[in-house]
């Protein structure tokens, strides 16, 4: 289930480094967190319909804001909580919530994204970021969605794929409360069953989905 929320926004810009606030909130408005040290079967976007302006973002039209779930009743706490408190972040407030269903997939589809996808890997005990043309990113990639489905106690049947067609894949620094991710923009082919592709859609792909990468659109 994806919540698909219309946020009303003052006048006030917001920092680019707005993301930490957003994951704030998800928490706070669910009245019995008991996943926040949890592995994320859900997924938050970054906002929408933003514009710079003097190197910060503004929203004249409002903002966007997706939230997704691979637990349904896990969607409707976190309704409930909205509805009990719709302030988000930023003097920004909840005006409308649609409630989206899954989409219907096959077994190959090509996934757009509303963040970057942000993939970590260890080596010699140091945390590396891995980008979207490196040789090793789609294994890490699958890896990461394969303990997702394992999490959630679905069979680990997905291969995950950067799109090597697309010529407008980049890269971005993003920084998470003082820590610099290097994430990756770039479609993402999947291949599997129509219920392991739809959960990716809601849990998202790489890691670090709870704080807003790699978010499918």
């Amino acid at each position: 289930m994806r919540l698909h929320l219309t946020l009303f926004t003052p006048r006030n810009a917001l920092p680019f480094a707005y993301q930490h606030e957003l994951v704030r909130s998800f928490h706070r408005h669910l009245p019995n967190n008991t996943i926040h040290d949890d592995i994320s079967l859900y997924s938050l976007s970054w906002l929408r319909g933003g514009i710079m302006v003097n190197n910060e973002l503004v929203f004249p039209s409002g903002a966007l804001w997706d939230v997704s779930f691979y637990d349904d009743d896990l969607a409707k706490e976190f309704l409930v909580g909205i509805v009990k408190d719709k302030d988000i972040a930023f003097g920004m407030t909840v005006s409308d919530v649609i409630i989206l269903d899954t989409p219907p997939f096959g077994s190959k589809e090509r996934l757009l994204l509303q963040s970057p996808i942000l993939l970590k890997h260890t080596y010699d005990g140091k945390v590396r970021h891995i980008i979207f043309n490196e040789p090793e990113a789609n294994d890490i990639m699958t890896s990461a969605m394969k303990s997702k489905l394992i999490r959630a106690g679905l069979e680990p049947e997905i291969s995950l794929r950067f799109d090597t067609e697309y010529s407008n894949a980049k890269t971005k620094l993003v920084d998470i409360k003082g820590v610099k991710n290097r994430a990756s923009f770039c479609p993402v082919i999947a291949e599997g069953t129509p219920e392991t592709l739809a959960f990716a859609w809601s849990v998202g792909l790489g890691h670090s989905t709870g704080t807003g990468f790699g978010a499918v659109l």
